[in-house]
C-alpha cells in the first residue's frame, strides 16, 4: 500500500451503495486501499457481508455508507410531516413561499376517498384553495397600490418583492392536504427507521410511501433495507397512552421557556476549562464558579461573543439545555420542525387553538372570506374527525395553531434564532425566534446577550405588523 496520502471519491456511478459500504467496513480488518478492497466486489459478495454483518451481527453503522437521494412527488404536506422526523437526513421540498398552488393541487386519502365524507372532504379542499388563489390576487392587487416604494427598486424586483409578500400572507390558507415535492438524501441505517416509521403510521398515505420507499430502496440496497418493518410498539402507543383533555387553568401564554439551567454560564466555562486543560469537572466547575463577573464575561465573550456568522460555537455549548413549550401556526411549525438536533413532541393537529389572521389579509379587504374558509376547515375537521380521526388533519389549513413541548441546547438554538431571526424568514417563524430568544434573555443575561438577533426588530413588533389583533 502507498504511504503517501491520499484523498479520493468511490464513484457510484461504478459501485453501488451497498458494495461502497462495503468496502469502507472492510478496511477494519484490510491492510489493502479502498480501490483493491473495491476491485475484489461483486454485489452478491456485499449483499452476503450485510446480511453477515450488519443483519446478523448488528454491525448496523456499516449501513450508513450507503447513502440514497430519493426523490418523492406529489405526497401531501401531512405525510411530509411524518417523512421529516427523520433526525439524520437532509430535505428540500417544494416552498409554500415561493411556488403557488392550483385549485386541484391536493391529496384525498383512499379511507376519505371510499366513505360518505368524500364530499365534504372534497369541497373544503376546493373551498381553501380557491380562496388561497383568490386572496393571492387580491392581495397582490392591494399591495401594488399602498406598499411604499423602495428607492431605486427595479420594477420587476418590486413586483417579485410584492408576489412573495402576498403569497406569505395566503399560504395560511393551504391545508395540509396541499401536494409537495420532497428530495431526501440519507444512509441506509436511517433510512431502514424512516420506513419502519412509516409504515407504522395510522394514516394509510405515510404507510403507502413507506411501501414505495422500501421497494424503490431495495433496488439499491436490497440488503440493507429489506427487514424494514412495522413497529408494534410505535402502533401500539397511541392505544396504551390514553389522551385527556381537562384544562390546567393556566394562562395561554404562547411561548413559555419551561426549564433551564440557572448555572449554564459557569457551567459552560467548566465545560471549555475542562476541554482545554487537564483537571477533572468537579474542579473545571469549582473554579468556573469561584470566577468574578468580570471574568466570566470575558470567557463567555470568547466562546459565544466572537464566533462569526457561518460558525456556531464549540460543542461545549451542547451541554447547556433549554425546554420551551410553544403555541404556533402550522405554517411556522412546518419550519420549526425542519431543526431536527432539537428533541420535539408535537401535539396531534386539531382546530381547538384556534388559528392565526396575517394583517395582509384584513387591510386588502379578505378576512371575511378567509375567516368563512377557515370555518369551513373547522366544520370538515368536526365531522371526518369522530369517524376518520387521523385523516381529518388533511383538511385543516397553516394558519391553524399547535402546540409543542421541545427541549434544544444552545448551540442548535444559536443556529436556530440566527437562520429564523434573518429579514428574509417568514413572519411566522421570525416572530417564534424573537420570542425564544427573549425568554432566554430574561431568564439567564449572562448568556442571552450572545444569541444572534436583530436590535432593529422585536417579536412585539413582528406581531403588530404581521397578524390582525383580535
Amino acid at each position: 500500500m502507498p504511504r503517501d496520502r491520499q484523498i479520493y471519491i468511490l464513484d457510484p456511478k461504478d459501485l453501488t451503495p451497498e458494495t461502497i459500504a462495503v468496502t469502507f467496513a472492510k478496511t477494519s480488518r484490510s491492510p489493502l486501499s479502498f480501490r483493491e478492497i473495491a476491485k475484489d466486489l461483486t454485489d452478491e459478495k456485499s449483499s452476503e457481508f450485510h446480511e453477515k454483518w450488519v443483519v446478523g451481527y448488528g454491525h448496523a453503522s456499516v449501513a450508513e455508507h450507503a447513502v440514497l437521494h430519493i426523490a418523492f412527488e406529489n405526497i401531501s404536506r401531512l405525510a411530509v410531516e411524518t417523512l421529516q422526523t427523520c433526525r439524520l437526513a437532509s430535505f428540500t421540498e417544494k416552498s409554500t413561499r415561493y411556488q403557488k398552488w392550483g385549485s386541484q393541487d391536493f391529496y384525498t386519502p383512499e379511507e376519505i376517498r371510499q366513505s360518505e365524507l368524500s364530499g365534504v372532504y372534497t369541497s373544503t379542499c376546493i373551498t381553501l384553495f380557491e380562496t388561497y388563489l383568490h386572496c393571492l390576487e387580491v392581495v397582490e392587487n392591494w399591495l401594488k397600490e399602498h406598499a411604499p416604494l423602495v428607492e431605486n427598486e427595479e420594477p420587476g424586483a418590486r413586483q417579485r418583492r410584492l408576489r412573495t409578500d402576498a403569497i406569505d400572507a395566503c399560504r395560511f390558507l393551504l391545508p395540509s392536504a396541499a401536494l409537495a415535492n420532497v428530495g431526501m438524501t440519507v444512509n441506509a441505517r436511517e433510512l431502514e427507521h424512516a420506513i419502519t416509521k412509516m409504515l407504522s403510521s395510522p394514516i394509510s398515505e405515510v404507510r403507502l410511501i413507506g411501501e414505495e420507499m422500501k421497494a424503490v430502496a431495495r433496488r439499491e440496497v436490497p440488503t440493507l433495507v429489506k427487514y424494514a418493518a412495522p413497529s408494534s410498539y410505535l402502533e401500539g402507543l397511541p392505544g396504551k397512552i390514553h389522551s385527556f383533555d381537562e384544562s390546567d387553568g393556566e394562562p395561554q401564554d404562547w411561548c413559555v421557556l419551561r426549564s433551564y439551567d440557572p448555572q449554564a454560564a459557569v457551567k459552560l466555562i467548566a465545560a471549555a476549562l475542562f476541554r482545554y486543560g487537564h483537571t477533572s469537572y468537579p474542579a473545571a466547575l469549582e473554579h468556573a464558579v469561584n470566577l468574578d463577573a468580570s471574568a466570566r464575561l470575558e470567557l463567555l465573550q470568547c466562546l459565544l461573543g466572537e464566533i462569526t456568522p457561518h460558525e456556531l460555537p464549540l460543542r461545549e455549548a451542547e451541554h447547556i439545555n433549554f425546554s420551551f413549550e410553544i403555541i404556533m401556526d402550522q405554517g411556522a411549525y412546518y419550519e420549526f420542525k425542519r431543526h431536527r438536533m432539537m428533541s420535539l413532541s408535537t401535539q396531534g393537529f386539531t382546530p381547538g387553538l384556534g388559528y392565526s389572521v396575517p394583517a395582509l389579509i384584513e387591510k386588502a379587504g379578505m378576512l371575511e372570506e378567509y375567516c368563512s374558509a377557515m370555518e369551513s376547515a373547522r366544520l370538515a375537521w368536526q365531522e371526518i374527525a369522530p369517524v376518520l380521526p387521523d385523516a381529518a388533519s388533511y383538511v385543516l389549513p397553516n394558519g391553524y395553531n399547535r402546540r409543542v413541548y421541545t427541549s434544544i441546547n444552545l448551540r442548535s438554538l444559536i443556529h436556530l434564532v440566527r437562520l429564523r431571526t434573518r429579514p428574509t424568514a417568514h413572519f411566522s417563524i421570525r416572530r417564534v425566534a424573537h420570542r425564544m430568544a427573549e425568554c432566554v434573555r430574561e431568564a439567564l443575561p449572562e448568556i442571552g446577550q450572545f444569541l444572534p438577533v436583530p436590535q432593529c426588530e422585536t417579536w412585539q413588533a413582528i406581531e403588530k405588523e404581521n397578524f390582525m389583533q383580535c
